[in-house]
C-alpha cells in the first residue's frame, strides 16, 4: 500500500489505520503447524504485493525473488535475483531490481569468484523481457554460473509458468526461465551440479501499461 501512496507521507500509525490485514487461521498466509512455510519470508511476500497492486489496477512486477542456492559440506553460497518490475500510468517499469523484498545486496561478480569454486560466464539484462504498452515493463536479468567443483544446488523459484500480467491493455512480462546446460528445470528444483556444467537463471519481465501505440 505504501508503494501506492504519496511517496513524502511518512510512515506512521496513522497512516497504518486505514488498513485492515484478515488472514484467517489456516489458510496460506497464517498457516497452521505443521505446514511448510519456508518460502514464506521471500515467495509468499512477493505475491502478496501481486495480490495488493492487481487490486489496484496496477501491472505487477517479476513476484519472485529468484532463490540460488549452491554448497558443499564446507561451504554454501545463496542469493536472489531481481527482475523486471510493472509499468506505471506514467513510467516505465524499472530493470533488474527488487520491489517487495528488501534487505538483499547484489553480490559483485569478483567476490563471488574470489571466494567460491564459481565462474560467472554471463551477468546481464534479459532484453525484451518486459511486457509492452504505453509504458514498457521493465527486464529481468540473466544470471548464469559455472560449476568448477562438483556441488548441490536449490532452487526456489516463481512465475515460471504464469507471465506477470499487464494493466490496462498492457501485455505481459515474458514468464522467468530455470536452465541446467541448456536443459529447463523445474521453477522449485533440487540437484547436483557437476563440475563444468552451467546453471542458468532468466529472470522474469514486468507487465506492461496501457495500450501500445499504434505504429
Amino acid at each position: 500500500m505504501r508503494v501506492l501512496t504519496d511517496p513524502d507521507i511518512p510512515p506512521s500509525a496513522g497512516a497504518y489505520r486505514p488498513i485492515t490485514v484478515v488472514a484467517p487461521e489456516g489458510s496460506l498466509l497464517n498457516a497452521r503447524s505443521p505446514a511448510a512455510v519456508a518460502g514464506g519470508n521471500v515467495e509468499t511476500s512477493s505475491r502478496v504485493a501481486d495480490l495488493v497492486l492487481g487490486a489496484f489496477g496496477r501491472a505487477l512486477g517479476q513476484g519472485t525473488m529468484n532463490n540460488l542456492t549452491l554448497g558443499t559440506d564446507e561451504w554454501t553460497y545463496y542469493e536472489t535475483l531481481g527482475g523486471g518490475q510493472g509499468a506505471c500510468p506514467d513510467a516505465d517499469g524499472p530493470s533488474a531490481v527488487h520491489v517487495a523484498m528488501s534487505n538483499t545486496l547484489n553480490t559483485p561478480v569478483e567476490a563471488l569468484e574470489l571466494e567460491f569454486p564459481l565462474r560467472v560466464t554471463e551477468y546481464a539484462l534479459r532484453r525484451g523481457s518486459g511486457g509492452a504498452g504505453r509504458h514498457r515493463g521493465g527486464d529481468g536479468v540473466v544470471r548464469e554460473l559455472q560449476a568448477l567443483t562438483d556441488m548441490s544446488f536449490s532452487l526456489l523459484t516463481e512465475r515460471r509458468r504464469h507471465a506477470p500480467p499487464g494493466a490496462d491493455g498492457g501485455e505481459p512480462g515474458a514468464p522467468g526461465r530455470n536452465l541446467l546446460d541448456g536443459s529447463e528445470l523445474e521453477p522449485k528444483a533440487s540437484g547436483t551440479l557437476r563440475s563444468g556444467q552451467r546453471l542458468r537463471l532468466e529472470t522474469p519481465g514486468g507487465g506492461g501499461y496501457g495500450t501500445p501505440a499504434a505504429d
